[in-house]
């Protein structure tokens, strides 16, 4: 009896069920519409609980969905007027089907969710609505036909979604459609020229799509639109001059759109215009003096094309103007006077240009300025007297002109948190007073003619993480006391500045990473409490007056890449744990008095000779065997070596005659072979390389590239070579080139050994690491340590490149293969440089000035290819491979939905590697941003991801130098 009697029960329960449903869905049709839509979408936060019917009760004659969330009706609660599901966390595909019911529906608000699929047509039967937003969700495949049954539609958001096809025409058939925001999918053809038919339309963005064609003239119609992006789009196009007819027009944005031509003057008549942005396009010619009709301009920026002349004098008349930024482009002449009495300017940017003379002596007195890049170009005279006169320049950029003078015109620029005046002619003091400069961040006056030596105050600046004044040749001084205390200090560059003194003692010194003081007149020792400094990677005391021994607590040091203390009067020996070091790239003791064994390791073989010379008692790989020291020098045996070194020299004379006419027959090569070893790296001969190569069979080439092959040299030492040929008249800019990317050490870069070349071809010399590369990585399962790991690696490696190079190096060609990993799975990036090296190699006029200008069009675009090339690894990174080429498509996808999926790739449950995974991904996103100006420095990226930076809006990451 007990089954039937469940059977019974079960009938029982789903009957009366079924009644009680029936019943209330009989007298409230809104809510059998709304949970049949609950039924299709997924809510995994449970965001609609409320969304249910309670057991019926007396009729009232109002509906129960009135009192649910996102729910609003009239007065009466009688008849829904809106649906406001936003930021509700929901997806699925819903079929629309229950849209007929709202005949009196105005409002459909569905943003910020995770909807997929094609967006339902029935939602045109809402005849009613005045307001339609689907932003920001995933809807794809092509706008379906019908919306103009809308006739009453006023907002249409579209935003940020997943459509294809063309864009529909019949958009312009609504007559009351004031915003239409279609941007951020992937709209193609041409804008239709139906758009320009509004008869209301007061906002129009079709920015980020992969709109092409011309941008159709018929735009200029739209009388009533105030606010148009159109931008970022693949246009073959020129601007339309009709565009100046849009009498109403207050914002005007196609930037990124790759327009060509002249501006058009046409564009003075918006004389509604607030902000203009035509930015990184490809336009041509001057820049109209007509746009300074457009009283009411704000923001104006024409940067990243290649206009040419000079800034119209007329722009004195903008009295509005906040934003002048005309960087980036092949302007020239002196910045007219009237610039500086524009009183709203805050931003001023014109470096990369050929801007000369001063610049104008009253800039600042009238205005509130609070950023100027003048930067690269060939400005000559001082620093205007009343730049900081406003107390809120936070941003000072001159470096590269011809400028002279003082400082004293920002000695006390409180609001100062970025200056840059190296590769300059000021003179004079360092008049910077550091007790008033609370909130400095990055000094760099290197490469001036100071004198007077670092200002003792420093210790004051106790936000400063970066400080240059190297090659101040004059500059003098000590180094103040307490310097290595600033808890934020990063790096401190004082070479070449004939500073003298004691090394300060290193108290505190948690932060610092890179000290730089070759080449000065220091004396004493180096403390001892060098082993407080655990962040230290380079530290470089080369070419002092340096004595005493090599402190044991130098070699603690965890993260130690470089230690070059060469040209000193060290003695004693050289610290045992250095050989234990899994960081160390390069110790250089050279032309010291040490004694004693080189520490055993492979590390310390790889230096090569060069490290280690000049020292007469130091034995030991790679110089001469210590169990051999007694018998060769000897004071009773120094005459053997006067015989031995003529022995050698003598059998070493006729060996390479006999190799180099083998290889003469044996290979036809016409020209003589040289072979060039980057200093404190192992020292091959051109004979070691070509004999191996030789050797070298087929089968041993192991990298994807042809032109690289793995070879054992006769010294043991496994490396890559990378062939390429070169012009004859491009020897000696690439060889110097190269000799630049060899200089290059970082922990996280390739090691480039030397090249070996003729007239003709080119053998260049990389260490080989074992671990394959990071595509290889991609088809394997890696936790997610190894994966942070990776990404910071990539991202040190590419800072160092961006920012500690001078000039700059762009990676060139960042992805996955280019990344390869030592024993001890330690990121490298390799390549890089090597695009550089090609272009100049097939250059038909090389000359040194081309790689040697910081931001070159070239190099300034590699640059920034470097930082999107970096955020679309990371999503490859992050997903396992499944986001390849991602970076543009990313963007629209909805946040929540991106964070989520990437959790569950990753596979992450602790708190802390969920952080991890969220900063990642916020720093992929901010890279592969289409503007640039939104773009991450790689110097900002690594903080970030140290967790000293906090984004915030992408436009504050805009260092630009």
């Amino acid at each position: 009896m007990q089954v039937p009697m469940e059977i019974f029960k079960c009938f029982y329960i789903n009957l009366l069920a079924t009644f009680m449903v029936s019943a209330v869905l009989a007298i409230d049709p809104y809510s059998e519409a709304l949970l049949s839509l609950k039924n299709e979408l997924v809510d995994h936060d449970n965001s609609l609980s409320n969304w249910v019917v309670p057991s019926p009760g007396k009729l009232t004659g109002k509906y129960y969905v009135c009192s649910w969330s996102g729910v609003k009706c009239d007065n009466d609660s009688t008849t829904v007027t809106s649906i406001d599901l936003s930021m509700k966390k929901l997806g699925g595909v819903f079929s629309g089907k229950q849209f007929s019911i709202f005949t009196n529906l105005t409002n459909l608000n569905l943003s910020y969710n995770f909807f997929s699929g094609n967006l339902p047509p029935e939602i045109f039967n809402l005849t009613s609505l005045t307001s339609l937003d689907i932003s920001r969700n995933n809807f794809s495949g092509s706008f379906p036909g019908g919306i103009t049954r809308l006739q009453n539609l006023v907002v249409l958001d579209a935003f940020s979604n997943s459509f294809s096809g063309s864009l529909p025409a019949e958009f312009s058939e609504l007559a009351n459609l004031k915003v239409l925001n279609l941007a951020g999918s992937y709209f193609r053809n041409s804008i239709p020229s139906e758009y320009g038919s509004f008869k209301s339309l007061q906002f129009l963005h079709l920015a980020g799509n992969s709109l092409s064609g011309s941008i159709p003239p018929e735009l200029g119609n739209l009388k009533t639109v105030t606010h148009m992006e159109i931008g970022y789009n693949l246009y073959q196009s020129f601007i339309p001059p009709e565009l100046g007819n849009m009498s109403q027009l207050q914002y005007l944005d196609i930037a990124g759109a790759n327009l060509s031509g002249h501006i058009p003057k046409q564009l003075s008549n918006l004389t509604s215009l607030q902000s203009l942005f035509l930015f990184r396009n490809q336009l041509t010619g001057t820049v109209p003096s007509e746009l300074s009709n457009i009283e009411s301009l704000a923001d104006l920026d024409l940067s990243d094309n290649f206009l040419s002349g000079s800034i119209p004098e007329s722009f004195s008349a903008l009295k509005n103007l906040r934003l002048l930024s005309l960087m980036y482009n092949d302007m020239s002449g002196i910045v007219p006077e009237g610039i500086a009495q524009l009183q709203s300017l805050e931003t001023l940017l014109i470096w990369n240009n050929r801007f000369s003379g001063s610049l104008p002596q009253s800039l600042g007195r009238k205005s509130k300025l609070k950023w100027v890049d003048a930067s690269t170009n060939s400005l000559v005279g001082s620093i205007p007297p009343d730049i900081c006169v406003s107390g809120v320049l936070f941003k000072l950029i001159l470096f590269s002109n011809k400028f002279t003078g003082h400082l004293s015109s920002i000695s006390n620029c409180s609001s100062l948190v970025r200056l840059r005046l190296e590769d300059n002619s000021f003179s004079g003091e360092i008049a910077l007073k550091f007790t008033h400069l609370p909130h400095i961040l990055y000094v760099d006056l290197s490469r001036n003619n100071f004198v007077g030596g670092i200002p003792s105050d420093i210790s004051q600046a106790t936000q400063l993480e970066y400080f240059n004044v190297s090659y101040n040749l004059q500059l003098g001084g000590t180094i103040p006391a307490k310097t290595w205390s600033l808890p934020q200090l990063q790096n401190f560059s004082a070479s070449s500045c004939g500073i003298s003194g004691d090394l300060p003692l290193f108290e505190s010194c948690k932060s610092i990473s890179v000290i730089d003081l070759d080449n000065n007149n220091l004396s004493g020792v180096i403390p001892n409490s060098a082993s407080k400094c655990r962040a230290l990677e380079k530290i470089n005391l080369s070419h002092n007056s340096l004595t005493g021994h090599i402190p044991d607590e130098l070699a603690s040091v965890p993260v130690l890449v470089v230690v070059d203390l060469s040209n000193n009067n060290f003695n004693g020996l050289i610290p045992a744990q250095f050989g234990s070091s899994s960081s160390l790239q390069l110790l250089n003791v050279s032309f010291n008095n040490i004694s004693g064994s080189i520490p055993t390791g492979k590390t310390f073989k790889l230096m090569g000779k060069s490290a280690f010379i000049g020292n007469s008692e130091l034995c030991g790989a790679p110089l001469r065997s210590c169990s051999d020291s007694d018998g060769i020098l000897g004071r009773k045996g120094t005459w053997k070596i006067t015989h031995i070194v003529l022995l050698s020299v003598g059998l070493l004379i006729v060996l390479l005659g006999l190799t180099f006419g083998v290889l003469y027959l044996r290979r036809g090569i016409k020209s003589q072979w040289k072979m060039v070893s980057f200093v404190g790296l192992p020292q091959f001969t051109a004979n070691d390389v070509l004999t191996s190569l030789t050797a070298t069979k087929p089968t041993e080439v192991t990298s994807p590239s042809l032109a690289v092959t793995k070879v054992v040299l006769p010294t043991g030492i496994t490396v890559l070579v990378k062939k390429m040929e070169w012009e004859t008249r491009s020897i000696k800019v690439v060889s110097e080139f190269i000799t630049r990317l060899g200089n290059s050490r970082h922990k996280n870069l390739i090691r480039l050994l030397g090249f070996c070349h003729n007239q003709h071809l080119v053998y260049l010399l990389y260490d080989y690491l074992p671990n394959g590369n990071l595509a290889e990585k991609m088809e394997i399962k890696w936790d997610w340590a190894a994966k942070f790991r990776t990404v910071v690696g990539i991202a040190r490696g590419l800072c160092f490149l961006h920012h500690e190079c001078y000039p700059a190096i762009p990676h060139g060609d960042l992805k996955p293969s280019n990344v390869v990993f030592d024993e001890n799975m330690e990121p490298h990036l390799a390549e890089f440089g090597f695009k550089q090296v090609l272009r100049l190699s097939k250059d038909s006029s090389p000359t040194i000035t081309k790689w040697e200008a910081e931001y070159d069009a070239a190099t300034k675009e590699e640059l920034r290819m470097d930082i999107y090339n970096f955020g679309e690894m990371i999503l490859e990174i992050l997903s396992g491979g499944r986001l390849r080429n991602a970076g543009t498509s990313i963007q629209s996808k909805p946040w929540e939905d991106l964070l989520r999926e990437i959790y569950n790739e990753n596979e992450a449950n602790s708190g802390s590697s969920l952080q991890e995974i969220k900063l990642v991904l916020e720093v992929a996103l901010f890279c592969t941003r289409s503007r640039s100006s939104e773009q991450p420095s790689m110097e900002d990226v690594v903080k970030h991801l140290s967790g000293l930076k906090h984004i915030d809006d992408g436009r504050s990451w805009k260092e630009g130098q």
